[in-house]
């Protein structure tokens, strides 16, 4: 089995751009990771992309050259972006190509993500009584955490606020403007406990992230970041998930639990080896939830965490660098490439304003997709 190595990220900025397609900003993320890697569209040997919006990625190769490489497309809700990266990276594993490519893009309308439950199997009263709006889901997820471990929600204010305050460093961001904490626990309350600033915004973007063999990174690049690990799980029976099931809870474990295991059990380190974080903020409750979730703290402990400062940039815990989802948003396809291009950005010392100090040489990213597609992933130099 080869080992694989990121030699290229690249990153179309989040938000809005008018009349700009969403091919057209993947686009642009794949010519910034070919000139990050120092290659051409012609020495990529296969991609993978993927998308909610746009049917067919693979059709972006036609504002990139038409060199007739295979192209598989992908889906998995939230958890898209990590798919793409996992195939991309396991082909070059088992040996059937040398460089790859994997490539995300999205372009969402305003407001709450929604969908058919029919799409996911879930029965019609999910939609007739209107728990397929994220937002209602996010909530009732959230509440029931911070009640039972004692988690105060002027906590879930100070993960929006770290958030934001990255978000300002990032030029890439869409959110760019810092809020304090009492203006997101006064803002609108959508469900409680998370108000109107604590939720992240479906939006616009894309980015790309070319890898190779580990063996032959050196050809492009003095400074590699090793991909160790990208894993995926799913729900286990009677494990209670954001709008994925009806049936009776009798293991109350997330498949973030079980991805984030398998990701270090397959990299060969663990979470104390980690020195900064991606994890998924779709609200804020959902990155305090993950960060048990994933193996960094017990289940209550945030509290104290967050009062201490452990997660911000110059944190022992660093989280969500570069503003996370509530200050870049989410175009789904995009979004856990993009975490890989922050961890990829820091462990090469790259990230200006917001650089984690201390010589960072692990990353872990993880993300979550309805309804109930976890993945996680391992970085390393």
């Amino acid at each position: 089995m080869n080992d694989v190595a990121i030699i290229g990220v690249g990153l179309h900025p989040f938000g809005r751009f008018g009349d700009k397609s969403a091919m057209e900003m993947g686009a642009d993320a794949i010519h910034l990771a070919l000139r990050d890697a120092g290659i051409q569209w012609k020495d990529v040997q296969f991609g993978v992309g993927g998308s909610l919006e746009v049917a067919n990625p693979d059709a972006v190769t036609r504002l990139i050259g038409l060199t007739g490489i295979p192209f598989t497309d992908v889906f998995n809700a939230c958890a898209t972006a990590a798919s793409a990266i996992q195939l991309c990276a396991d082909t070059i594993r088992l040996g059937k190509y040398d460089v790859g490519i994997a490539v995300g893009m999205d372009k969402h309308p305003r407001g709450a993500f929604t969908a058919d439950p029919s799409m996911l199997g879930l029965p019609a009263w999910y939609a007739e009584n209107g728990q397929f709006v994220t937002t209602q889901f996010f909530g009732i997820k959230a509440n029931r955490y911070i009640h039972e471990h004692g988690i105060s929600q002027r906590t879930l204010a100070k993960v929006a606020a770290k958030n934001y305050r990255n978000g300002v460093l990032n030029p890439n961001a869409f959110r760019r403007k810092p809020m304090s904490e009492d203006e997101i626990l006064d803002s609108a309350m959508l469900n409680y406990p998370l108000t109107q600033y604590m939720f992240c915004s479906p939006d616009e973007g894309a980015a790309a992230t070319i890898m190779c063999r580990a063996d032959i990174a050196h050809r492009f690049t003095s400074r590699p970041v090793y991909l160790r690990a990208a894993e995926i799980r799913t729900r286990r029976f009677g494990a209670y998930e954001v709008h994925s099931t009806f049936a009776p809870v009798e293991e109350d474990v997330a498949p973030t639990v079980y991805a984030a295991r398998a990701a270090f059990e397959a990299a060969g380190v663990g979470p104390e080896d980690v020195d900064v974080l991606q994890l998924q903020d779709t609200d804020a409750g959902a990155e305090i939830i993950h960060m048990a979730e994933c193996g960094f703290c017990a289940d209550g402990d945030q509290e104290k965490l967050l009062a201490e400062g452990a997660t911000e940039i110059n944190g022992r815990m660093p989280v969500n660098t570069d503003g996370g989802l509530i200050a870049n948003g989410e175009p789904i396809g995009a979004s856990g490439l993009r975490q890989v291009h922050e961890l990829v950005r820091q462990l090469r010392g790259e990230a200006g304003d917001r650089q984690v100090g201390g010589n960072p040489r692990a990353g872990f990213a993880q993300v979550y997709g309805a309804p109930g597609t976890a993945a996680a992933t391992v970085l390393t130099v």
